[in-house]
């Protein structure tokens, strides 16, 4: 058995780990999947504060990218960062690396990418005792390994991820803290969001939120590389980290104008067609905002002028 960060990222990352091979979409759905009112709710975000560029960190297959490119023409520079090759379809004016380039300048935006950085899992024992849990990666069988000793992740843990009993877990976040860090360290100016479901220091799950994906439907954890492994964010800690700002998907997008309103009735009789559009943009948009989905998810903003 080894620790279950260790196992994460090989299942995950490693040379024939599930995202060197898979793509997103093909397994779970995110906001730039279920509409394209999202894309145009990032590119009216650029424009109110005078961006001229994106960067989509953990592009996927561009699908972000290329909804903005077609939505806007040539208006932005756009540019896709991720560990798969370049997309063949992707429209030939985006720039594609497996790399964040050493400076940024515009909208730094990552949508469900830093619940899939691998982190630390712990548990207290019935001692008492905070140990790190380690995992049999092909059969998910785990167990108590050595005490957390590591004064960073100790200090992360008191703070943001306390804990008293028996069986309690906590996923540590100085990960996703440490990558995201580095990611905003790079903007020279701008804005960067990191766009994920998470969670605060007063509703921390109490036994963690590792889940595992494959093919649209919830699968056990194995660590073998066959599915998508996920873990929600300690948004606030995130936050503190990078001194961002939080804010509700729902109330973020409904500040950009997308807001699930229903079209008039009216228009059904004089504009049948008309009203129909409307009416599937308003139910894509619902989607997007809606409470207990989409619009709990949390946005980490941080400006840098």
């Amino acid at each position: 058995m080894i620790d279950w960060r260790e196992a994460w990222e090989a299942a995950l990352y490693g040379v024939d780990g599930f995202y060197r091979r898979e793509s997103p979409a093909a397994h779970f759905r995110t906001s730039v999947h279920a509409s394209g009112a999202f894309a145009a709710a990032i590119l009216a975000y650029a424009r109110r504060h005078g961006l001229r560029s994106v960067v989509d960190l953990g592009s996927g297959r561009g699908e972000l990218l290329a909804a903005l490119d077609a939505l806007a023409p040539g208006e932005l520079a756009l540019h896709g960062v991720d560990l798969r090759p370049r997309p063949a379809d992707l429209p030939a004016r985006i720039v594609w690396s497996s790399e964040l380039p050493d400076q940024v300048s515009g909208l730094l935006f990552a949508n469900e990418l830093l619940d899939n950085v691998p982190c630390d899992v712990v548990e207290r024992d019935d001692d008492g005792v905070l140990r790190r849990v380690l995992v049999d990666p092909v059969s998910g069988d785990e167990r108590l390994g050595d005490p957390v000793r590591t004064p960073e992740a100790l200090a992360w843990l008191e703070r943001w991820w306390p804990s008293t009993r028996a069986g309690e877990r906590a996923e540590v976040g100085t990960t996703r803290e440490a990558l995201w860090r580095d990611a905003v360290a790079r903007l020279e100016h701008g804005t960067a969001i990191a766009v994920d479901y998470g969670h605060l220091r007063t509703d921390r799950p109490p036994y963690g939120s590792i889940r595992a994906y494959r093919d649209g439907s919830e699968v056990s954890a194995v660590l073998d590389g066959t599915c998508d492994v996920t873990a929600h964010v300690a948004v606030d800690a995130l936050a503190d980290a990078v001194g961002g700002s939080l804010v509700r998907q729902r109330d973020a997008l409904r500040d950009l104008g997308i807001d699930g309103a229903r079209p008039p009735l009216a228009l059904a009789s004089s504009a049948p067609r008309a009203y129909l559009a409307a009416l599937a943009a308003a139910s894509e948009a619902a989607e997007l905002t809606a409470a207990g989905g989409l619009g709990d998810f949390w946005w980490v903003v941080s400006e840098i002028r």
